[in-house]
């Protein structure tokens, strides 16, 4: 697919996949009280200590990050990650009056959790986005030197989990731990320098 270029029909089709796919996998985490890594897993971990919604802090966590998109690479890729990372934050916040399950196993809440949050970040870096936060660093990261954004992002979201030892309980670190890990294995398997560079069109 070497210098293909999507359309912006494309690209508008792919944030909204891609933001609804992730949102589905945060619900699965949210619900069995599962982390992740990221500005994700911090969300997550600060709603259950705050009065503020998972989306109120995903958005406020992420802001930052936007501003490195805007003034390190893009503003076109600013404005897209601001945009999926707002998505994400309103589905996930408003999936309870659409969704409601009788019965999680945490188990499979990690592993269907982490593998829909990657396929839906995949879709989204495919398409010169992101959902802001360790995202854009590791994109960033990945276009300057070639580093593998999965496995940057893997040994960022294990750095946090680690650092969550204290606040929740062994068995609920470790199905976070694999739902991480499945994240991030779809990534590094899938979005690799040089596989796929498809980008946006201007105009």
């Amino acid at each position: 697919m070497s210098g293909y270029h999507h359309s912006h029909k494309e690209n508008v089709i792919a944030i909204l996949t891609g933001t609804f796919v992730v949102a589905q996998g945060v619900f699965f985490l949210q619900q069995a009280h599962l982390l992740t890594g990221g500005t994700t897993g911090l969300a997550l971990l600060l709603s259950q200590f705050v009065d503020l919604s998972f989306g109120q802090l995903y958005f406020l966590l992420n802001t930052p990050f936007y501003l490195m998109a805007w003034f390190r690479m893009s503003r076109a890729f600013a404005i897209t990650s601001i945009i999926s990372g707002g998505l994400v934050s309103v589905i996930t916040d408003h999936m309870h009056y659409v969704l409601e399950i009788s019965r999680l196993e945490p188990l499979y809440c990690a592993m269907i959790g982490g593998l829909l949050m990657g396929l839906g970040m995949l879709i989204l870096f495919r398409h010169q986005t992101s959902l802001g936060g360790f995202n854009v660093l590791v994109l960033y990261l990945q276009e300057k030197f070639g580093w593998s954004a999965g496995k940057l992002q893997m040994g960022i979201d294990l750095c946090i989990l680690i650092a969550s030892y204290f606040l929740v309980s062994p068995m609920t670190l470790a199905l976070s731990v694999l739902g991480a890990v499945m994240l991030n294995l779809v990534l590094a398997m899938n979005h690799k320098p040089g596989r796929y560079s498809g980008s946006a069109i201007a105009g």
